[in-house]
């Protein structure tokens, strides 16, 4: 009798422990909201101007390993949003200082459904930009996917849209930046979740954070940094917006002027006819968000619905034979080569993704059935040619890096890398040795040898060139790509592959290369070196 009294009470307690969540949750909101100017003045907001300035750094092309970020680009923007249409328009000046100076003037135009790009806005130009006349072209998925995502992080309307989806609101443990302790909350709206930190004092967003995967540094946290809040037709507007990748600031965005529901222009949101059907949608599946937000940080970003080739011109990479038991990987964005020995294989470089490493590895294990690789050689540590390096490791290939970038390899090899969807079931605790070249490594089966010389070059420190001595064949990346039209004159990244030769006492024949359709004679670039 006495458990049946009892038994009232107890699920009174359980249902307070379960309603005390989600009542804390709701009123993180609500004060935000309130803070903001109050749910009546967001509701209010139909559409928006702003304009601003935005400077970014890209992290994983230092010229050092771990060292420096490279400045990557200065812009100005004028962004027009209708929350009615659920649409935004973004005009672009962007002024690039690497891996070239020059200046992209273009637009954004995101809908809910599709996404599209007028003028030029990268050196990685798709099929459809290069005929489109002008040029333009509509969105891959994971653009489109990755590019609603921050736009929807940075909207003055998502407190709002947050305090009227209660159900998609859940409990998240307070977060400690800097020695400050924010509340916080997480949102899932689907396909991706918010974790939104509250000021302590007033309330307001502080960081809103995202999950991210990095091919380099494996799991890492995405911020975005609220501050310098001011009032715009009675809202609250934060002047200063900073993206923090793992603790560093990568972008810093300054606004510089907002003009609430202003008239917009018929049409603002219409993409030239050529390119508007076919669009298209947001991808669903699992969004490489890190790529394609920091491929465009460099004006690089090749806009396609696989990272590492264009959809629309090809249907795959694919492995080449370009001399008796050397493969080289085309097709795609970034390449790589492969040296067949006579019981392993040797991999220069692995390029973009876990899912391009996956690939490749599958392709040679059809191929070479029982021969495994043995050596990764990075020829340097950017994260473009580095990023599939897991998967290597992971078949116990022993990497081979320039002097000085040892311990940056090792430090990534340690890092969490849970959010991966191609490393399921992999495991790096085995990690094997990392050989260093000093001056040059050769690796031998006794019948062939393949050598990796360290160059001195004014791109990345400890660059590996490297070279197969019976085929008279050299692999080099970023400073030549093979195949592409020569300079009329050698720049400083061509006399570093000239000096490395002749160093080395070597006269290639041909050079493939990690870009470029290659490979090419060696002969013209010595010539025009003077050599």
């Amino acid at each position: 009798m006495k458990r049946l009294l009892w038994l009232p009470l107890v699920m009174l307690i359980v249902a307070a422990c379960v309603d005390f969540p989600q009542q804390r949750n709701q009123d993180l909101v609500n004060r935000a909201v309130d803070a903001m100017g109050g749910a009546d003045a967001l509701a209010q907001l139909r559409t928006v101007v702003v304009k601003g300035t935005w400077k970014q750094w890209e992290p994983e092309q230092s010229a050092v390993p771990d060292g420096e970020m490279r400045f990557a680009n200065e812009a100005t923007f004028e962004s027009t949003g209708d929350f009615t249409a659920r649409s935004v328009r973004v005009d672009w000046v962007k002024n690039f200082a690497y891996p070239t100076a020059r200046t992209f003037k273009y637009t954004e135009i995101v809908t809910p459904e599709a996404g599209w790009v007028i003028g030029i806005d990268s050196n990685g130009r798709n099929k459809q930009n290069l005929e489109s006349k002008p040029p333009a072209h509509s969105m891959s998925g994971l653009r489109l996917a990755a590019t609603q995502r921050e736009m929807r992080r940075v909207s003055p309307l998502l407190l709002l849209e947050m305090r009227n989806n209660p159900d998609k609101l859940f409990t998240q443990l307070s977060v400690v930046v800097d020695g400050v302790s924010y509340p916080a909350v997480k949102y899932d709206p689907g396909n991706y979740g918010y974790i939104v930190m509250f000021d302590p004092q007033s309330g307001l967003p502080a960081r809103i954070r995202t999950l991210d995967y990095d091919y380099v540094w494996g799991d890492v946290d995405y911020d975005l940094v609220l501050s310098d809040w001011q009032t715009v037709a009675g809202i609250k507007v934060a002047m200063s917006q900073k993206y923090v990748l793992n603790g560093s600031v990568v972008t810093d965005i300054r606004i510089t002027d907002v003009t609430a529901n202003p008239a917009v222009p018929a049409g603002r949101f219409e993409p030239p006819a050529a390119v508007k059907a076919g669009a298209a949608k947001p991808a669903t599946s699992y969004v490489h968000h890190q790529w394609v937000l920091r491929r465009q940080f460099i004006g690089t970003y090749l806009d396609s619905d696989s990272t590492s080739f264009d959809v629309r011109a090809t249907s795959s990479l694919r492995l080449v034979e370009i001399a008796p038991g050397v493969l080289h990987e085309v097709g795609g964005s970034h390449n790589a080569m492969v040296v067949e020995m006579q019981d392993f294989l040797v991999v220069f470089d692995a390029p973009v993704s876990d899912w391009q490493s996956k690939w490749t590895l599958s392709q040679l294990q059809g191929k070479y059935p029982g021969k495994p690789v043995k050596y990764l050689v990075l020829t340097h540590h950017h994260m473009d040619h580095v990023g599939g390096l897991r998967a290597y490791v992971a078949q116990g290939a022993t990497l081979v890096v320039g002097k000085g970038n040892g311990a940056h390899f090792r430090k990534v090899l340690m890092s969490s890398y849970t959010r991966s969807p191609d490393l399921s079931g992999l495991n790096l605790m085995l990690l094997g040795p990392i050989v260093e070249v000093d001056d040059k490594y050769v690796i031998s089966d006794g019948r062939r040898e393949v050598v990796a010389f360290l160059a001195d070059n004014p791109h990345a420190s400890g660059m590996l060139i490297g070279y197969v001595p019976d085929a008279q064949l050299g692999y080099v990346t970023d400073i030549w790509s093979p195949g592409v039209p020569l300079p009329d004159k050698v720049n400083p990244g061509l006399a570093a592959v000239v000096n490395t030769m002749k160093k080395a006492g070597v006269q290639p024949a041909r050079f493939a290369g990690g870009h470029g359709p290659g490979p090419a004679d060696y002969a013209p670039l010595a010539k025009l070196a003077g050599n």
